[in-house]
């Protein structure tokens, strides 16, 4: 494996239809998921879950975000209908992480909310120490209530974003990061 701090400035995300099979086997399934949950989470509230789209599952849930497409959509061709419905199916797997931020008498949902989006963040980056690539994305359907209803997503509940999880293409390309001066200031200097 390597230097952990190599493989933090390796990370990359790789689009959802440049990822390819075959996805995580079962073990490393509950290793991913077993480093999502390691996150701050003051108050131990476990302000987040997961769900599991791999299978067919992937296009029973797309079936879903069709419907509501054609809906929203009625002229729509065969093939924006195809795309829909196979948004969950481009990579070999996908983990939805569900944001369960409430009110709390000790525990503002602003730091609620970002342990999800640490555990979001540990799972892309578990992903890539396995030696996957993976891409954490929210597009239309993560705000349709329609669709995350059909999800099993709770009314209270949110998308902090579907990671889609595979086996790179060809190697991911760089994008420009921001120089260190351009966001980083110095208290006190």
């Amino acid at each position: 494996m390597p230097d952990a701090i190599d493989l933090l400035k390796t990370r990359r995300s790789v689009k959802p239809i440049e990822l390819t099979g075959p996805g995580p086997a079962a073990a490393e399934l509950d290793t991913l998921l077993t480093v999502a949950a390691r996150v701050p989470d003051h108050g131990k509230l476990t302000p987040w879950r997961f769900i599991v789209f791999h299978g067919d599952a992937r296009l029973k849930a797309g079936e879903a975000i069709e419907r509501m497409f054609k809906a929203d959509h009625p002229a729509a061709t065969g093939d924006q209908l195809a795309f829909e419905r196979n948004r969950l199916a481009r990579a070999p797997l996908v983990i939805a992480v569900v944001s369960r931020a409430a009110p709390h008498v000790k525990i503002p949902e602003w730091e609620q909310v970002l342990s999800a989006g640490a555990a979001a963040m540990n799972l892309v980056t578990a992903a890539h120490a396995l030696g996957f690539a993976a891409n954490w994305i929210t597009e239309w359907y993560a705000y349709d209530r329609r669709v995350l209803d059909a999800l099993g997503i709770g009314a209270s509940e949110k998308i902090a974003g579907f990671v889609h999880i595979g086996r790179p293409v060809k190697p991911p390309d760089d994008r420009p990061r921001p120089p260190l001066e351009e966001i980083v200031t110095h208290f006190g200097s």
